[in-house]
């Protein structure tokens, strides 16, 4: 009916008071009807469902919904204002426009209006600022201003001027407000923030810099570009922006040296460009799990220079944060460590040496939100630890003092002889990881990071591996005759595999990884995990281990009902019982150690997986005086019979020195 009133009125253009009336009343009436909420869907909420529903008056598009925990979530929203007219208002370019035309792909709509600008304003691209920065900062617009953006900086072959930067800077501008942030989460094509950040880095790479150096600054990107020459003693550029939405101000700094300019043939320019919010827009587009903690400063530089010093001043100064030095992959869109190094860093600014290159241009510092720093973990791990090293020097002593008591037969030397090099590697071990522990953090320790690392890795693996020699002397024991092999072949096959293999793992790993800078992870002395995995290295292999050693327990409880009390084997199978006992009570416990030390890589936020990882590994030392030493009862024995030999020895050295102050020698008459 609305609909009626409105046609009869502009067909027949009545001029009578009455249609006025009606017209306005017909108005109104539709705006009523479109006035209904557009926050939630209508209909029942189902987990896991979706449901969509079209964009407020005044905008096209539609918004996605998801429902999670019978609660209806915004996830995705293609809202804008922006067309070809509204961008083109006022400017007399209208009638070139078809306003019916599909503007549902971003991509169509932005080239229409990148071939009216080139038109209209190629020299400086400024007519539509205005209507551009007027817009609202909804997702739907943000996508159409990236596209916008991407084509500008395609068709824009060469030659920039200041004047066309300028221009392209305050678009970027609008859409880099910190008030936007939280839009970009629900525009559907997630990588808008990198297609952004490459647009901007190609279109400043085809700026040119003459006499005078360039200084393009707006609130939320901000652009130097000066010239360069190998006689230039060193070159820095500096930046100061707010962030947060604060008085605040957060610096970065490009420096290049003199020995970089040096290899310069000609003069040339160098471009820099600092975001202050273009971190937490990645960050929010892409659901990263880190945080940028500086400024994102894109550096474009001659092919000739290949390394620069970049400064960042942290926004959160909080010194127990996880701080990386990170480069931008343009071909994989994410944070890549490979591109950077720490250089130094304090609680207030990172220093990183970074390599510019077609794949980065664009460089930062991450921090994990996630950094998990619980003084109960540094009371658990290092009382522990000060328990287990004396818990294994005292495992030693007492194997050193019963020694000879406890191998006198072949398969008890070497049972004795896996027992004291578990003690020793995991004793080196702990050190070790002490020493880790006093490196670990800002990288200014690199090489004795990585040595760290590497010890504490070889000599953690070589603990699995003697319990593996452990579980192969007894597959060997059970399976075959124990005196078909001599015993120093026998001794020299144990040390192959017990310090061996770890040696030639370990030496693998840091091979492998340490050139590309994938050794360490970056806030700890340790293998890394996020970027190449190097921890695997270690994990597989001791879960092996814990499955063959379970599989070889299983192999013993089935021989050993066989063996009958007084036939010849009788003494060997108790023997090999007693040592399968030992690998029946450690090997569980090594591997639930490292078991949970898997869950704390999974789950890095779970202070249980920390505390338990914590517990097991410091009371390793304990738990092998324990089971590995205390409880076998031939060391027992042994002991007390050197106990009681020494109370034996004491009483005749004291009745001896009786009988000597009784009867004191006589000298010559």
């Amino acid at each position: 009916m609305s609909q009626t009133l409105l046609l009869c009125c502009l067909v027949f253009l009545w001029p009578t008071e009455s249609c006025r009336t009606l017209c306005q009343a017909a108005s109104k009436n539709k705006q009523k009807v479109s006035a209904k909420p557009h926050g939630v869907c209508d209909g029942v909420c189902v987990d896991s469902s979706h449901c969509s529903q079209p964009c407020p008056p005044d905008t096209q598009g539609n918004m996605g919904f998801l429902c999670r925990q019978n609660k209806w979530h915004k996830i995705n929203d293609t809202c804008r204002t922006l067309t070809a007219i509204s961008i083109f208002k006022n400017l007399g370019l209208v009638s070139h426009v078809e306003e019916t035309m599909n503007i549902n792909e971003y991509s169509s709509k932005s080239e229409t209006i990148t071939d009216l600008l080139m038109q209209k304003c190629p020299k400086d691209l400024s007519c539509i600022l205005q209507n551009i920065q007027h817009s609202p900062r909804i997702p739907g617009n943000i996508a159409v201003i990236v596209q916008l953006l991407h084509n500008i900086s395609t068709a824009v072959l060469s030659h920039v001027d200041e004047a066309k930067m300028q221009s392209y800077s305050t678009m970027a501008n609008h859409i880099l407000n910190s008030k936007s942030i939280s839009n970009w989460t629900f525009i559907p094509e997630k990588n808008s923030s990198c297609v952004l950040l490459h647009s901007v880095n190609s279109f400043a790479r085809k700026l040119l810099v003459h006499k005078h150096s360039i200084d393009i600054s707006d609130v939320f990107i901000h652009t130097l570009g000066t010239t360069i020459s190998r006689d230039n003693s060193g070159k820095n550029l500096t930046f100061s922006m707010k962030v947060n939405d604060t008085n605040d101000e957060v610096a970065g700094r490009v420096l290049i040296n003199r020995d970089e300019l040096r290899k310069l043939p000609f003069p040339s320019q160098v471009i820099s460009i600092a975001f202050p919010t273009l971190g937490a827009i990645l960050e929010a587009s892409l659901l990263e799990r880190v945080t940028v903690n500086g400024l994102v400063l894109s550096v474009i530089l001659p092919k000739e220079l290949k390394r620069i010093l970049l400064t960042f001043e942290k926004i959160s100064k909080s010194e127990a944060s996880r701080t990386q030095c990170v480069g931008w992959h343009s071909l994989e869109s994410r944070w890549d460590q490979q591109a950077c190094q720490m250089i130094q860093e304090n609680s207030q600014q990172a220093v990183c040496k970074c390599r510019p290159s077609k794949l980065f241009t664009s460089f930062s510092i991450l921090m994990s939100p996630h950094s998990l720093k619980s003084p109960i973990l540094i009371y658990i791990t290092y009382i522990g630890l000060g328990i287990s090293i004396c818990s294994l020097i005292l495992c030693l002593s007492i194997e050193a003092l019963v020694w000879h008591q406890v191998t006198k037969t072949e398969i008890s030397y070497l049972r004795h002889l896996c027992i004291a090099n578990v003690a020793a590697t995991l004793l080196m071990a702990d050190v070790w990881f002490i020493v880790a522990s006093f490196l670990s953090g800002p990288m200014t320790h690199h090489d004795g990071c990585v040595a760290a690392t590497f010890f504490v890795h070889f000599f953690y693996l070589a603990v699995f591996s003697w319990m593996l020699a452990k579980a192969l002397l007894i597959l060997y024991g059970i399976l075959i005759v124990f005196h078909t092999l001599p015993k120093s072949v026998l001794v020299a096959s144990l040390f192959s595999v017990g310090y061996g293999c770890p040696l030639v793992i370990a030496v693998i790993t840091v091979a492998a990884t340490e050139p590309s800078k994938g050794y360490l992870r970056p806030e700890a002395c340790w293998l890394n995990w996020d970027m190449t995995k190097a921890l695997l290295a270690f994990v597989v292999p001791a879960l092996a281990i814990v499955v063959v050693n379970l599989i070889t327990v299983t192999v013993v409880i089935v021989k050993t009902r066989r063996a009958t009390i007084g036939s010849s084997m009788f003494q060997e199978v108790r023997a090999i019982v007693r040592i399968s006992k030992n690998i029946a009570i450690l090997t569980p416990l090594l591997g639930l150690t490292w078991g949970f030390g898997i869950g704390v890589v999974i789950n890095d936020r779970s202070l249980a997986c920390h505390i338990l990882f914590s517990l097991f590994n410091a009371f390793q030392g304990f738990f092998i005086l324990v089971f590995g030493t205390i409880l076998d009862p031939k060391i027992r024995e042994a002991l007390k019979n050197r106990v009681n030999s020494a109370k034996w020895i004491s009483r005749i050295s004291e009745h001896l020195s009786s009988d000597y102050s009784c009867h004191p020698t006589k000298g010559p008459s």
